[in-house]
């Protein structure tokens, strides 16, 4: 009887009941329904268990980064540098927008942020600028479902977590899918441009750029380091074909010369290079530039100290918080004590509800287990086809139009722990497919009817949900061409964490072999 746990969750959430309350009700009244009233206890315990995790005290700490960024006017900046690198392009102000959201997607991790921050900019700007205001909302909406794919991301957290897979390893292969995304869309865009006569390309700097001392500096220092740090990468890959390096016997390379020193020296032509650049632009091109530097920061922190192997996820999470805090009070002092109090209580909340959430999920998974559902549903899933290609097809079609419905987040928590170990056992590795699975529900924010992004540019544009919703669907065809191509090249994603080390492979398993779903034995 437990297997009915499924269609009446659905039933519940038809009727209006939230989701946490239906993923706590369904499996609730099926147990005492089958007369395993012992399994309440359990139930109701891996509800504070599911919420009582180290690893999962980085969604908060990124929420709280995120909104301390929003409030801390780093949005405006970020706009503007993306109008200074990308207005003189034909539609430039619908390729800022998505060039926006890629920058805002390393600060924010939300697609709901994404499109409420820079739609209330953005959107006003484009429809003064010529264009439509549904399209401005279309493209808006389009883009934002990039935050979540790009680190940090809150469903990459959650997946982690539910499914115990690395949250280092999961940042690392959204990386390159989602600057696909974007690159997709400002490629739609530009074939627009011409048929729908898009506003003629015009580099906008606003004039009369200034910035605080502190400001100054500090991106005078960020910008020479991270500089630096670039061409030390440069450096250690050339290092052993220019004899300046040799391997041991385990592989580990040994430098001839003190990597201080090395370090030290890329700084200085770090900063030649810098001074070099500072004659070939104008003054305001230049500082916008230098604003943006102390933002852009936060996902290099975030993702240097995890690659570096200093920080773990959650330590990354809660300095990212510091250091969006230290930026907004002390170099830009866009932030008084009054909006931290602001900022504290909506992260608050947003993470309440999210945990609440995550915490019924992992109870819900108690009901999954006693019900045999991965089970009889694998051997319904085996029962369509034997070839892993066809069944991932087959899979991504279930989750695109699960992603009308539902949102990303309970989606992951429902149907991951159901899916998640059918494909791994028809080889698929399980970063790869939470690749697949995340990037599919998060394009399912902005798919009609019931994706939430969609709404929210609607009450920012004061557009109709079911006009942009027809505005949108050219952009949504390059994200699920994206999602294909994810899906059936998988070096996509799986690339970057396997030259990171943070995919596991068997010994003397070679990079295709550990990431090409197997053929099923015969």
């Amino acid at each position: 009887m437990l297997i009915w746990f499924l269609p009446v969750f659905l039933v519940l959430i038809m009727i209006g009941l939230p989701v946490v309350f239906a993923l706590l009700a369904a499996p609730f009244g099926l147990l005492v329904m089958d007369d395993q009233s012992r399994q309440l206890s359990v139930l109701y315990r891996n509800l504070y268990n599911g919420m009582d995790s180290f690893p999962l005290m980085a969604l908060p700490f990124f929420m709280l980064a995120g909104e301390v960024m929003n409030r801390g006017g780093i949005t405006i900046r970020l706009v503007e540098f993306s109008q200074a690198i990308m207005g003189h392009l034909r539609g430039g102000l619908a390729h800022v927008n998505i060039l926006s959201s890629i920058l805002f997607a390393g600060l924010s991790g939300s697609a709901v942020a994404d499109t409420s921050a820079l739609g209330s900019t953005l959107i006003p700007a484009m429809e003064k600028n010529g264009y439509t205001r549904r399209f401005a909302a279309a493209i808006t909406a389009a883009s934002s479902v990039i935050g979540p794919i790009i680190p940090p991301s809150g469903i990459m957290i959650i997946y982690a977590y539910v499914m115990g897979e690395s949250v280092a390893a999961l940042f690392l292969a959204g990386i390159v899918p989602g600057i696909l995304v974007g690159v997709g869309l400002m490629v739609m865009v530009r074939l627009m441009a011409d048929r729908y006569d898009l506003p003629k390309a015009e580099r906008i700097v606003h004039r009369n750029q200034t910035m605080s001392v502190a400001e100054y500096w500090v991106s005078f220092v960020l910008v020479r380091i991270n500089v630096g740090g670039l061409l030390m990468a440069v450096y250690s890959g050339l290092a052993v074909p220019l004899g300046l390096a040799r391997l041991d016997e385990n592989g580990d390379k040994i430098h001839s010369l003190n990597l201080w020193i090395v370090f030290a020296l890329m700084l200085v032509i770090a900063h030649a290079l810098m001074m070099y650049w500072r004659k070939q632009v104008d003054h305001d091109f230049r500082i916008i530039c230098k604003k943006a530097a102390a933002p852009l920061q936060t996902p290099i922190i975030i993702l240097g100290g995890i690659l570096v192997g200093v920080m773990t996820p959650t330590e990354a999470s809660a300095v990212a918080v510091a250091y969006a805090l230290i930026i907004s009070f002390l170099v830009l002092r866009s932030m008084t004590l009054r909006d931290l109090y602001q900022v504290l209580a909506r992260s608050a909340l947003s993470t309440s509800a999210v945990l609440l959430l995550v915490g019924a999920a992992v109870a819900f998974k108690t009901v999954v287990s006693l019900s045999h559902a991965p089970q009889i549903l694998t051997d319904i899933i085996l029962g369509l086809s034997e070839n892993p290609l066809v069944l991932l097809f087959l899979i991504n079609i279930l989750l695109f139009i699960v992603g009308m419905f539902l949102d990303a987040g309970p989606a992951i928590i429902i149907l991951g722990p159901i899916l998640g170990p059918i494909f791994v056992e028809l080889g698929v590795h399980p970063v790869h497919f939470a690749i697949i699975m995340s990037v599919n529900l998060t394009v399912g924010l902005a798919t009609p009817p019931m994706g939430l992004v969609l709404f929210v540019a609607s009450t920012v544009s004061r557009e109709k949900v079911e006009t942009i919703a027809r505005a949108i669907l050219p952009f949504l065809a390059v994200e699920i061409f994206v999602i294909f191509l994810i899906t059936y090249v998988p070096q996509i994603s799986m690339t970057v964490p396997y030259l990171a080390d943070f995919i596991k492979c068997p010994p003397d398993t070679g990079f295709m072999a550990c990431i090409s779903p197997a053929p099923l034995p015969k």
